[in-house]
């Protein structure tokens, strides 16, 4: 919870430095950010057990979403929405609009398996939006 404590005293005093750009200003406690067309940052390291926090810092709808192939063996598949494939995903995103991280909002996931997890944005995976989350014991 350090680092969490840490992110969020910098995301204060950046807060009060882009007040009016943000709107209401609100610090929001998370471990990754999502800009315009990024996750920040692109590569987290965490323990088995930790619960990652990531949260749409921008104004634009984005979704966190594993890619099937790069979860580990017996690790729980993760993705906004809940939903407990990529195709599933995929599917409710284009299909209803579902699974969306609105501005300001967060999504997290507790991560019980060692190993290596990639994920995407799914509207911005053509423009590089993706990330990885490296699980250590």
């Amino acid at each position: 919870m350090e680092r969490r404590a840490f992110l969020t005293a910098i995301a204060g005093a950046s807060a009060v430095g882009l007040a009016g750009c943000l709107g209401s200003g609100q610090s929001i406690e998370y471990d990754i950010g999502m800009s315009a067309n990024a996750f920040m940052p692109e590569q987290f390291e965490i323990s088995v057990g930790d619960t990652v926090t990531w949260a749409n810092t921008g104004s634009r709808n984005h979704s966190v979403t594993a890619y099937a192939s790069a979860v580990p063996e017996e690790a729980t598949y993760f993705a906004s929405g809940g939903f407990d494939s990529e195709k599933a995903a995929r599917n409710a995103w284009f299909g209803r609009g579902e699974g969306v991280i609105s501005s300001n909002e967060t999504y997290e996931h507790t991560f019980s398996v060692p190993g290596r997890y990639d994920y995407f944005c799914i509207p911005h995976e053509p423009t590089g939006m993706v990330g990885a989350i490296v699980v250590e014991e």
